[in-house]
């Protein structure tokens, strides 16, 4: 029973991915709090103390909100965000330098590695995407998703997204 899919899904960038893409804002991933941390001192982000963000529509579609979790912090490049997919929301097609590791937490959804079959993915999945695996993700049809998606940086890039994911591969 493997659960934990080859299948490149992941998206998402989430959190500094997506700050990346913003014309040098700062990373929402990253609180302010946090910006001038000691590398000696333990750093905890408070819940609620990051707001979250509709995920923009050049690499989405339908609605999608990203709960930014953790950034990066030196030396680490590694960065987290919870990701809601609403009902038939999607990803874009996309890449991850480092690949990156989505952990179902609520809801149905679906995953697909270019050219393999869209897969289902539910609460409990931990799917790992290997690095410069094309692949999307996102909700099914009719139920939405919830997941955590963890990726490290390359060059403070963890993420290079491509064309969008039309009707016709998202099964509809």
């Amino acid at each position: 029973m493997k659960r934990i899919a080859t299948i490149a899904l992941s998206f998402i960038w989430a959190t500094s991915a997506l700050a990346q893409t913003g014309g040098g804002k700062a990373d929402p991933a990253v609180p302010a709090s946090q910006a001038n941390d000691k590398a000696s001192d333990m750093v905890i982000a408070r819940a609620g103390s990051q707001a979250p963000y509709k995920g923009p529509a050049q690499y989405f579609t339908g609605s999608v909100r990203v709960n930014p979790l953790f950034g990066a912090h030196t030396p680490s490049a590694t960065s987290g965000g919870a990701v809601t997919f609403e009902p038939g929301a999607r990803s874009a097609w996309h890449t991850h330098p480092m690949g990156q590791v989505l952990i179902v937490t609520a809801g149905v959804g679906y995953v697909q590695q270019w050219g393999g079959p869209v897969q289902e993915i539910h609460p409990g999945d931990v799917i790992w995407t290997p690095p410069g695996v094309k692949h999307w993700h996102g909700a099914a049809p009719t139920t939405s998703v919830t997941h955590i998606a963890i990726q490290d940086a390359v060059n403070g890039k963890n993420v290079e997204w491509l064309e969008k994911v039309s009707d016709e591969q998202y099964g509809k």
